[in-house]
C-alpha cells in the first residue's frame, strides 16, 4: 500500500492538463481615473500586473509645495496605483528613484537624507530593494524625483528579515 501512494501522487500530477500546468500568467493593465491618457496617448501603462507581480511606472514628484510635500504626494500616488492591482506598500519589493537635483555625491547625499525622512513614513520596516539614480532631466520639469516600483501581491503578509543591527563602535 505504501508504494501505491507515491505512484498515485505522480499520476495525479500527470492528470492535470498540460495547458493548465504551462499556462502563461495573466497580464492586466491599470490606470487610475484621470490617467487614461497615459495608456491611450502616451502608450504606456501606469500599472501592469503579471501574475502576482505588480509593476508601477515612474511617478513624478511634481506639483506645488516643498520638496518633502512633493515626495510625500508621490508615495501617496504609489499607494493608489498599487491598490488598483490589489497590492499595497507592504508588498513592494523594489524601488528605483531618479533624482534630478544632485550635481555630485555630496549633494546627492544631502537630498537622499531629505528623501529618506519621507520614505521612512511609508516604509517603516521590511524595506524594499532600492536603487537611487542621479539624472540630468525628468519629463515633468517641476519634479525633483521620479519613482518606479515593483511589488509582489501578498508578499507583505508575513515578511521576514533576520538582519542584525550593525555593531556600534
Amino acid at each position: 500500500m505504501k508504494s501505491v501512494i507515491p505512484l498515485l501522487l505522480c499520476l495525479s500530477v500527470l492528470a492535470v492538463p498540460a495547458s493548465a500546468r504551462d499556462a502563461a500568467p495573466t497580464r492586466e493593465h491599470f490606470a487610475a481615473p484621470g490617467e487614461e491618457a497615459d495608456y491611450h496617448q502616451w502608450h504606456y501603462s501606469p500599472v501592469i500586473k503579471v501574475g502576482d507581480m505588480v509593476i508601477v511606472s515612474g511617478i513624478p514628484a511634481g506639483g506645488e509645495g516643498s520638496y518633502e510635500d512633493k515626495i510625500r504626494r508621490m508615495f501617496e500616488v504609489l499607494k493608489t496605483r498599487l491598490a488598483l492591482a490589489g497590492a499595497d506598500l507592504s508588498d513592494v519589493v523594489e524601488l528605483t528613484s531618479y533624482h534630478r537635483q544632485p550635481t555630485g555625491t555630496a549633494t546627492f547625499q544631502q537630498e537622499f537624507d531629505r528623501f529618506l525622512r519621507v520614505h521612512r513614513e511609508f516604509f517603516p520596516s521590511h524595506y524594499p530593494a532600492w536603487s537611487a539614480v542621479g539624472t540630468t532631466a525628468l519629463l515633468n520639469e517641476s519634479a525633483p524625483v521620479e519613482l518606479r516600483a515593483v511589488a509582489m501581491s501578498g508578499s507583505g503578509r508575513a515578511p521576514k528579515a533576520a538582519i542584525p543591527l550593525p555593531a556600534t563602535p
